[in-house]
């Protein structure tokens, strides 16, 4: 019957049904060979059907056109796996063996050993060309098989894979030229953060001198300090706020999440910002809570944001308004803490621009201080924490800045004691005198230490230009206690550390890391690696001494230990 009479009757004969009628079309289909010949003459997609051992039997067009055979050349001659990369074959084979716990034999079987198990097998390959040539191709392997069910052949449908590869691959180096772009404006960003942290740790160092100086400054050199400390530690924090910013667009960032208790967090954010209010004329209030809870989460990065929340609404506040904090469990177990302010409020429009970096919504002008990224490294803080950062604001009114995390249990403290002895606040000044080894390549880095250091009178204070000096006075010398630049020409100071670390003579000495770099993973594989404590420039001198007694009193307790026991450090 021909193929466009399938669907007549005759007069006398009853209609058919639909599905009837399907069955004639797919006769018809079938008997003029419709199928059969658009497979055969397919260009867009190589077909390849073999008999049971593998022999190719049916090679198409798009395959002749794909791989540069003529059909003849490879009928009843070869198999596909001829015309494959050989090591993927292999590694096909070795992929299956795994994946299926059975031996699998590279080769055809490698290629057909899921499709004769009748399971779906789709996968990737290159086929070699007859010129030599490689196209990347998704193969479709299918069995073929008998009104018995027994397997007659193999057939394999191929599509050039080209196309996506290359799109891939240009993505793929699209991403590595972000990547790398994004690392070395990182990289550069850290570069200058220390370079400008350098002379402004003299800057501020010798400021401080003055500040705190005998004879005690007259009201006008008083006020000059204060101007030149003001615009010192502003231009700090600009340099953290952007350090920050580059650390976590980079990726950089490296969070510690870990329980932590959320009134001890606000605690201290309370101590530090209260005088802050009470300068700004704001009344500050945190909601008490007597049940303890904690959020899982980076401690020192979840006090940075509430600072800044805190800091913001005492800043854009008015006189005599008010600035309150409060929290609440959410669903799913989120707690919420919540900072309200009474302040101008935004408008709908000044909200969509809230977050985006170096924008100050106006304020540019005004008496305050600011430089537009505390909110945008604060929001994208949040998001690394699993955490949100949201905010409501209504012009003239206030507005209220929230953060979410999510509530966790406290872990238990370890290692802790009745019996563990207390260590003393400080080491006995009176009672001993002291050498203290600074290695610095700074004149005046090293000139402030000095002058810091001259205000105590038991400490004698050596100094090394370089980490080679450095060693050799250390080793002659035994200081109590060494402070190290890191960037130190030649030998770094970490190496300069690890160096005196391994010398019986020196190990025991802490060394105490003076450096300009504050990426906290610099700081925390500084910590790792052996230095007792990492104070950053530039200089906060009571940081600076705190670090300093603490150091001595470890050489202080060693040398009493070793004369205990007779050994010599």
């Amino acid at each position: 019957m021909p193929f466009s009479n399938a669907n007549q009757t005759t007069p006398d004969a009853p209609p058919l049904s639909d599905a009837e009628r399907a069955q004639q079309a797919r006769k018809a289909l079938l008997k003029a060979g419709a199928l059969q010949t658009a497979i055969l003459t397919s260009a867009n997609f190589s077909i390849i059907a073999t008999d049971e051992a593998g022999i190719i039997q049916i090679f198409n067009v798009g395959a002749q056109h794909l791989l540069g055979y003529d059909a003849d050349e490879v009928i009843n001659q070869i198999r596909p796996c001829e015309m494959h990369d050989a090591l993927e074959v292999e590694l096909r084979a070795s992929a299956l063996s795994a994946e299926l716990g059975t031996p699998i034999a590279p080769g055809f079987e490698a290629l057909t050993y899921k499709a004769s198990r009748d399971i779906e097998d789709i996968y990737e390959i290159t086929y070699i060309c007859k010129n030599g040539s490689r196209v990347p191709v998704v193969v479709s392997t299918t069995a073929l098989r008998d009104s018995g069910g027994h397997i007659i052949g193999y057939l394999l449908v191929g599509n050039d894979n080209s196309a996506r590869r290359h799109v891939e691959n240009q993505l793929k180096q699209a991403m590595h030229a972000v990547e790398a772009a994004s690392n070395a404006k990182s990289e550069f960003l850290s570069r200058m953060s220390h370079e400008l942290r350098t002379p402004l740790n003299a800057i501020l160092g010798f400021t401080q001198l003055i500040e705190t100086g005998t004879p005690t400054p007259t009201a006008t050199q008083k006020h000059s300090v204060d101007q030149i400390l003001k615009g010192g530690w502003y231009l700090l924090d600009l340099i953290n706020e952007v350090l920050d910013l580059a650390m976590v667009e980079s990726g950089r960032l490296v969070l510690s999440n870990e329980p932590i208790s959320v009134m001890e967090v606000l605690q201290e954010c309370r101590t530090m910002m209260e005088p802050q209010a009470t300068s700004h004329g704001i009344r500050i209030s945190f909601d008490t809570q007597t049940v303890p809870l904690h959020v899982f989460a980076d401690r020192t990065r979840v006090k940075q944001v509430l600072i800044n929340l805190l800091m913001n609404a005492i800043k854009y506040n008015r006189v005599g308004g008010t600035v309150s904090v409060d929290f609440a469990v959410r669903p799913e177990q989120r707690l919420r803490i919540s900072v309200h302010d009474s302040g101008v409020g935004m408008t709908p429009e000044q909200l969509a621009q809230l977050f985006q970096p170096f924008n100050r919504l106006g304020k540019e002008g005004g008496a305050e201080e600011g430089t537009g990224i505390g909110l945008v490294v604060t929001k994208r803080l949040m998001a690394l924490m699993d955490g949100e950062l949201g905010v409501e604001s209504t012009a003239g009114v206030g507005s209220v800045f929230w953060i979410e995390l999510a509530l966790t249990s406290p872990t238990q403290l370890e290692g802790l004691t009745d019996a563990d002895p207390a260590p003393a606040d400080s080491p006995d000044h009176d009672a001993h005198h002291y050498t203290v080894l600074y290695v610095e390549d700074n004149p005046a880095n090293l000139d402030l230490v000095e002058q810091i250091l001259a205000r105590r009178g038991n400490v004698r204070l050596l100094s090394a230009a370089n980490a080679s000096i450095g060693i050799e006075f250390a080793r002659s010398h035994l200081p109590d206690v060494i402070l190290m630049d890191i960037n130190l020409p030649g030998i770094n100071g970490v190496e300069a550390m690890k160096i005196l670390r391994t010398g019986p003579r020196t190990a025991h000495i802490p060394i105490v890391a003076l450096s300009a770099n504050v990426i906290p993973r610099d700081i925390e594989k500084g910590l790792e690696s052996g230095f007792h404590d990492y104070i950053t420039k530039p200089i906060k001198v009571g940081t600076f001494l705190q670090a300093l007694d603490s150091a001595l009193l470890v050489s202080q307790q060693t040398q009493k230990s070793g004369a205990r026991t007779g050994a010599q450090p």
